[in-house]
C-alpha cells in the first residue's frame, strides 16, 4: 500500500479499499442519484400532464355548459320578442303560448348556466404536482416524507 507524505492512504488506494470493502463508490453513488432524480421527474411531468387532462376536461364540459345557456338565452330573447308581438298584435289569445314556451327557455337557461358553473369552479389545478414538487428538496436531501 503506497502512502502519502504524512502517512495515509493515498486516493488511488482508499477507492480500491472502498471497492474491497463491498460499499458502492462516489461515482455509483453520484449514478444512482442521478438515475432516481431523473424518475422522479419524468414521474412528475406525467402527473403533471394527467392532471392538465382531467382540467381541461372539466373545463370543456363547462364551456360547453355555457354554451348551452347562451342558445338557451338567446331562445328566450327569441320567444320573448315574438310573444311580446303575438300577444299585441292578437290580443290576449296566442301570446300566452309563446310566454309559456320562453319561459320553459329561460328554466333550462338557467339550469345549464348554474350546472356549467359549478363544473368551472371545480377545476382545481394540479394540486398533486404542486404538493409533490414541493417535496423534492427535502427528499434529495434524504428527508424523506410518507404519506
Amino acid at each position: 500500500m503506497s502512502t502519502s507524505f504524512d502517512g495515509a492512504p493515498s486516493d488511488t488506494n482508499r477507492a480500491q479499499s472502498a471497492a474491497a470493502d463491498g460499499r458502492p463508490s462516489i461515482g455509483e453513488l453520484l449514478s444512482g442519484v442521478s438515475e432516481d432524480l431523473s424518475l422522479l421527474l419524468r414521474q412528475e411531468v406525467e402527473l403533471a400532464k394527467a392532471e392538465a387532462r382531467q382540467s381541461a376536461s372539466r373545463a370543456g364540459k363547462g364551456a360547453g355548459m355555457f354554451a348551452g345557456a347562451g342558445v338557451a338565452g338567446h331562445m328566450v330573447l327569441l320567444f320573448v320578442s315574438i310573444a311580446a308581438w303575438w300577444g299585441i298584435g292578437d290580443g290576449i289569445g296566442h301570446g300566452w303560448s309563446a310566454l309559456i314556451v320562453a319561459a320553459a327557455w329561460l328554466v333550462i337557461g338557467a339550469v345549464l348556466a348554474v350546472v356549467g358553473r359549478g363544473e368551472i369552479k371545480s377545476i382545481g389545478g394540479m394540486k398533486q404536482t404542486t404538493d409533490t414538487v414541493k417535496k423534492i428538496p427535502t427528499a434529495v436531501k434524504g428527508n424523506e416524507e410518507t404519506r
